[in-house]
């Protein structure tokens, strides 16, 4: 007998050529970017992605579920990177830039802003929790390691506050200015945040180049 290939699109070719599931994703960063997440049907989903809406449903019992999934693609990457940093033996300086700069990174990255989700009005849904539980501990990531930079205590939770908000001024700026950002960017956010945190210039300058190290990412496996 043959081998059944699995739903078949209604049309076209996969969009990201990386199976059904991603090219929903994909449909749905497109049109909750641009449409908006209210004003987004399944319907539209589905038909964006080239699927039947069935198929939508077969992966994603929502079009939620959708964006919980690409709200987590957002801050779990930062998350991760958090972690590794909090557990490292370098000047907590250098792990805040690198924090920071690979975080700007991420938030210039890809063909949508995604970013700009998170102002959206519906995730005060309950069915968003694991979103908002990842989101508070990269914030007290920030927290701890501005703590660790000597930021008197009853300071850190403004200063980490303000350092957060620097980082995510990419996500407003991509949209009013996106000509205003380039390759420069995270590497002047990270030393903005270096300088919220109360570090003289000449300090600034030596935990940037090892922060640049610690936010380079790593090499690729050889074939």
């Amino acid at each position: 007998m043959p081998r059944r290939t699995g739903r078949p699109r209604t049309a076209g070719a996969s969009p990201t050529g990386r199976g059904t599931r991603e090219d929903i994703l994909h449909a749905g960063a497109r049109l909750f970017c641009t449409v908006g997440y209210g004003s987004t049907s399944t319907h539209a989903l589905a038909e964006v992605a080239g699927v039947r809406q069935a198929t939508l449903y077969h992966h994603f019992p929502g079009k939620h579920a959708v964006l919980l999934e690409l709200l987590l693609g957002t801050v779990q990457p930062s998350l991760d990177a958090a972690r590794a940093l909090l557990a490292g033996d370098e000047p907590a300086p250098a792990r805040l830039w690198a924090l920071c700069a690979g975080d700007v990174r991420l938030l210039r990255a890809g063909e949508d802003n995604l970013g700009a989700l998170y102002l959206l009005p519906e995730l005060d849904d309950e069915r968003f929790a694991p979103f908002h539980d990842r989101r508070a501990e990269l914030e007290a990531a920030y927290r701890a390691l501005v703590a660790a930079c000597g930021v008197p205590a009853d300071d850190v939770v403004r200063t980490a506050a303000l350092v957060l908000g620097l980082v995510e001024s990419v996500i407003l700026q991509r949209r009013r200015a996106p000509g205003t950002l380039d390759d420069r960017t995270a590497d002047v956010v990270a030393d903005a945040a270096l300088a919220l945190v109360g570090l003289e210039p000449a300090h600034r300058a030596a935990h940037a180049g090892t922060g640049r190290r610690l936010a380079a990412p790593a090499p690729a496996a050889a074939d």
